[in-house]
């Protein structure tokens, strides 16, 4: 199996603080690339069209998985949609790279049932789902009700952790990063 063969999958509730880790890994010379959802929810101040996100129309969206253009994808909320492209890991690999999937609970166990052995699923838990409340409310991007359906979401998904084969709890943000660099490295070293 080449490198370029394994994948890595980080899944958690939103304000865990997956993306803060992914963001770390890129940077740790582990030959890790993000791998770039497509999603059909507007695009907020500051993201860019095919580096953040592939930002779709639903009516698009709907029509490349007619055509069979994703790996995985799911309505995470009504009529907003996110999926993995395959042509995102055709992508990485000519790069000579690792996929990173910074995906939602579902799709990261959608995508280990795919890749089986071939992927490393870590779920980063929050330290409570009070800790989860006040990171979302400091935050400050969403109202009372869109704050209550992430946590209700968060809830479900948090019930799927043991699904995954490594779970960091995200207490501390310093020793999740170290933790979560080095169950990645051993794994892609093949240890």
């Amino acid at each position: 199996m080449g490198k370029s063969n394994k994948f890595i999958i980080l899944s958690a509730p939103s304000g865990a603080g997956k993306t803060t880790i992914a963001r770390h890994l890129l940077s740790a010379g582990l030959n890790l690339e993000f791998s770039i959802t497509a999603c059909t929810r507007p695009m907020r101040t500051g993201e860019v069209n095919g580096v953040d996100y592939y930002f779709l129309t639903t009516d698009e969206f709907r029509q490349r998985v007619i055509d069979s253009d994703f790996l995985e994808w799911e309505e995470v909320y009504p009529n907003h949609f996110y999926g993995t492209l395959k042509s995102e890991i055709n992508r990485i690999q000519q790069n000579g790279n690792r996929a990173l999937f910074d995906v939602d609970v579902v799709g990261g166990l959608n995508i280990k049932k795919i890749f089986s052995d071939q992927v490393l699923a870590i779920f980063i838990s929050p330290p409570s789902v009070e800790a989860l409340k006040e990171r979302l409310a400091k935050r400050g991007t969403d109202s009372p009700e869109k704050i209550k359906l992430r946590l209700d979401k968060a809830l479900t998904e948090m019930a799927r952790a043991p699904e995954f084969d490594v779970i960091v709890i995200n207490d501390n943000l310093q020793n999740a990063l170290a933790e979560t660099e080095k169950i990645v490295s051993e794994f892609l070293d093949g240890r």
